[in-house]
């Protein structure tokens, strides 16, 4: 039953990985023919399948551990269950194992019992308040007391810590909070200090010098236990060196992935180029399989609504998980969206223009690099703002250019921006409709007839170049009519905006005389048309 309850709980809650909890069922499987064989009076086999049992247990244990799970510091669990076992076969050995009263009782069992224990408390209180965590500690505490009990006194009471592990278990995979044991989390790589690679190594030490001191005694009594002991050490050192190499290449990899982006960035002249960059970059940092979209807007606008985070009263985070409790099933794997935020490196500010760098794809993946994705960002953030300012100077010297070029010309020049703010405009345009100077954000419409006002704004509205007549209303509400030649130059990187030429056409007599022959007349100004037709009634 209690395998039965792991597997509909795993296919009920769907955790972000299924490995420690079939480990748990193999775990609980192998404990359930262990008695079978021992109730048959097979002792040898019985005592296999006890010990595969307890292999089971500590694979899961270490899965819990594994990719920044729940557990945070792996590298330090390792060497304290090391030290643990090696510690509980010198009490075994040299205290417990001479005395009669607990001749019947298995070390093996007690000291798996004990490191079953030891693991499941450290796991509660990494996972504070969580039921399945609890659960497991009580069925690895039921599970030791039989060990010590059973043994002694053989009866019902005493074998009921078995049934207690059993529904423990079983009732720790049915509770909800079991998937929240596998959720990722960012690892944070412990800094290496010399006294735990000594406890390591004193660890592995252990099980052969006690060995070495039975023999010399003249029996080896407890060859079992120290083999037991010296295999679990030997598997726990070599997973601490197996992990250590794993960081080492990871962290060469995210190094050499960041200082390769570092240099693209830099040479980035435009925003197509961060672009590629950027994109480069996360498919160093990630498998291509394991990303399913990759988004970098470097505007708020170019972002849905629900990609930015809810007003806070402190700073913005450095990045956060978009609809993190809808998480769906990718290829068999949890799946998430990350949303890194163009921040300016090392002012640790917004961009004004904001920005993010928005990522898909698996959830133990984008976790475990989340960290070097937001330095990413910011150097993405970094890059655009130096082109930004790059071409913010660059459109300051043309438009001082211009000026200084056009500075005595009759003509009227403008150069506005998209959002039809006059960026520049020539002296002759203030001397044309009567002014000293442009108050600041003026636009072009401020300057137009408002009956002229809707073919000027439909005129810029489309692309390309174009002319344009339009009305220039003086401070002494008269009237200049212009003729205005416009240039769409928003794509060019120095203008980025609309370049017009105005050139007046009000000194002939009649209004239909100084306007050049248009096929339609309703493309004249508007108050054209009505001095034309009181020119051609007057009579």
């Amino acid at each position: 039953m209690s395998v039965i309850a792991v597997i509909i709980g795993v296919s009920r809650h769907k955790p972000a990985r299924v490995g420690p909890w079939l480990l748990i069922a193999a775990a609980v499987t192998s404990l359930a023919v262990g008695d079978v064989f021992y109730a048959l009076r097979r002792s040898a086999a019985a005592d296999v399948s006890y010990l595969a049992m307890f292999a089971f247990v500590a694979l899961a244990m270490l899965q819990l551990t594994r990719g920044g799970a729940i557990l945070m510091n792996r590298a330090r669990l390792i060497d304290l269950l090391a030290f643990t076992c090696s510690a509980l076969l010198v009490v075994w050995v040299f205290v417990i194992g001479d005395s009669g009263q607990f001749g019947r009782i298995s070390p093996a069992d007690v000291i798996g019992g004990l490191l079953l224990v030891g693991v499941a408390v450290r796991l509660i209180v990494a996972a504070w308040f969580n039921w399945s965590a609890v659960l497991l500690g009580v069925g690895a505490l039921g599970m030791l007391i039989s060990d010590i009990t059973y043994p002694m006194a053989p009866n019902a009471a005493t074998e009921a810590g078995y049934v207690v592990l059993y529904l423990a278990w079983g009732a720790a995979a049915l509770h909800p909070s079991m998937a929240r044991l596998t959720s990722p989390m960012p690892t944070r790589p412990a800094t290496w200090q010399s006294h735990w690679t000594a406890l390591l190594g004193l660890s592995v030490a252990t099980p052969p010098l006690v060995l070495l001191i039975e023999s010399l005694s003249g029996t080896v009594r407890d060859g079992v236990a120290i083999a037991v002991v010296g295999g679990l050490t030997l598997v726990l050192t070599f997973t601490r060196l197996a992990d250590s190499v794993s960081q080492n290449g990871q962290a060469l990899t995210r190094e050499r992935a960041l200082r390769e982006a570092s240099a693209a960035l830099v040479a980035a002249a435009d925003e197509t180029a961060v672009d590629e960059a950027v994109r480069a970059a996360v498919t160093q940092l990630l498998p291509p399989h394991d990303v399913r979209r990759i988004v970098f807007a470097t505007d708020d606008r170019q972002l849905t609504l629900a990609a930015l985070p809810a007003a806070q009263a402190g700073p913005r985070p450095r990045s956060w998980w978009l609809d993190e409790k809808e998480r769906t099933d990718f290829q068999g794997v949890a799946e998430a969206t990350l949303v890194c935020p163009l921040w300016l490196e090392p002012l640790a500010v917004a961009r004004p223009n904001g920005g993010a760098l928005v990522l898909s794809g698996r959830l133990d993946m984008l976790t475990a690099s989340r960290d070097a994705l937001e330095v990413l960002a910011g150097q993405a953030a970094l890059a655009l703002d130096r082109i930004s300012l790059v071409e913010a100077v660059g459109r300051r010297d043309s438009d001082l250019y211009l000026r200084a070029v056009i500075r005595n010309t009759a003509d009227v020049m403008l150069v506005i921006d998209e959002d039809k703010q006059i960026r520049y405009a020539s002296p002759a345009l203030r001397e044309l409709i009567g002014v000293a100077d442009l108050p600041p954000f003026t636009t072009l419409h401020d300057l137009v007839h408002p009956d002229d006002r809707g073919q000027v704004r439909r005129a810029l509205q489309d692309e390309g170049d174009g002319v344009v007549y339009c009305a220039l209303q003086r401070t002494d509400q008269r009237q200049i009519l212009v003729e205005a030649t416009y240039r769409d130059l928003r794509e060019d990187r120095l203008v980025q905006g609309y370049v017009v030429t105005m050139r007046e056409v009000t000194h002939s007599h009649d209004p239909m005389d100084r306007v050049p022959h248009l096929e339609h007349v309703d493309e004249l100004p508007a108050w054209v048309n009505r001095r034309s037709a009181q020119h051609k009634f007057r009579f």
